[in-house]
């Protein structure tokens, strides 16, 4: 993969599709690079709104003034460039087609012709999580010369992934913080991420799973608004009922309070949001969690299956948690921070 972006050979089409559209722009960049030199040589780069692939094939044929390969990037393409995309692969020009597909799946047409295109490629870029995305920060830290321990890197890879470019952003922060040859701990990394909540949507889902339905439903808006995919929101939901699972679980077996739990959770839950998370461990089981997530992960797939609209889709996977939580606190009395089930 890396090989490839760094230099994609003969290819002339490349088609980059996914819900994260961080690294959709981060692999399109690198392409745009490594064939015209600089992302923006006003001869060699050529950029093209969505509904602009008409275009595509001829500017893809054109020679630059100045030498070199041309390079034509198409922004939020559809499966309605599949045809024009085909055009281009007949013509197999010189330059080369850079395609970014954020709301296509690997079943599009689109994807599916530069899959088996020979002069052609398909990418899938996917929100990254758990050790994938931990060894996305370790490394990006690495080469920055800068050191994290065990602990704190949980702590950021709980909180981080819904968004490569975001993700990109806070680990820059982090190795400023930290400076060349430093070691990044807990206190610190809470220190400097511990307030990027819309990273990793935390407050849709704490809302959500706090019971607070009008909250959950700002939040969601918000978090669409800002950039959000659907896909997105709904698996960073799956990851933090997973982690509600998980401590759910573990509260079930030392048979603490939700609040006294929260305060002693390892790695340590951001004091801001130890309120919610208490709120969630009293009213939510861990069996609840599962079902919770089964639930989640139907909801991904009929937004990549059913063809309706994906906002819609993950809005009431969402609120159906929110809603079914409160009414699980009214029923076992847990209405503040620290109450239990009956």
């Amino acid at each position: 993969m890396a090989g490839f972006l760094a230099d994609p050979g003969r290819a002339c089409a490349v088609v980059l599709f996914g819900d994260d559209v961080g690294l959709i722009r981060e692999r399109s960049d690198m392409l745009v690079r490594s064939a015209a030199g600089s992302l923006d040589d006003p001869f060699r780069v050529v950029d093209l709104p969505g509904d602009g692939s008409d275009r595509l094939a001829d500017e893809a044929s054109g020679l630059p003034l100045t030498g070199g390969r041309r390079v034509v990037r198409l922004r939020d393409a559809t499966d309605s460039a599949t045809a024009r995309l085909k055009l281009l692969l007949e013509r197999a020009p010189p330059g080369l087609a850079v395609i970014e597909a954020p709301s296509l799946t690997g079943r599009s047409r689109l994807v599916k012709l530069a899959e088996t295109a020979p002069a052609a490629a398909a990418i899938g870029c996917y929100v990254e999580s758990g050790a994938e995305l931990a060894s996305v920060i370790r490394e990006a830290l690495a080469g920055e010369g800068v050191r994290i321990e065990p602990e704190a890197l949980a702590w950021v890879t709980a909180r981080l992934g819904a968004d490569r470019a975001a993700t990109r952003r806070e680990v820059e922060k982090l190795a400023l913080f930290a400076s060349r040859g430093g070691t990044l701990d807990l206190a610190a990394v809470s220190a400097c991420v511990g307030d990027a909540s819309g990273l990793s949507l935390d407050d849709v889902l704490f809302a959500a799973t706090s019971g607070d339905v009008a909250g959950t439903d700002r939040a969601l808006g918000l978090a669409l608004a800002e950039g959000a995919t659907a896909v997105g929101v709904l698996r960073a939901a799956l990851g933090h009922m997973d982690r509600l699972a998980r401590l759910s679980a573990a509260r079930e077996t030392a048979g603490t309070s939700a609040a006294e739990f929260v305060r002693s959770a390892r790695p340590p839950i951001f004091f801001r949001r130890q309120p919610a998370m208490a709120q969630a461990l009293a009213a939510l089981t861990s069996k609840a969690c599962a079902t919770a997530a089964r639930r989640l992960a139907a909801a991904e797939r009929a937004c990549k299956r059913t063809g309706a609209p994906a906002d819609v889709i993950a809005r009431e996977a969402i609120s159906t948690i929110a809603r079914q939580t409160a009414a699980l606190r009214r029923q076992r009395g847990s209405g503040s921070a620290g109450g239990e089930r009956t």
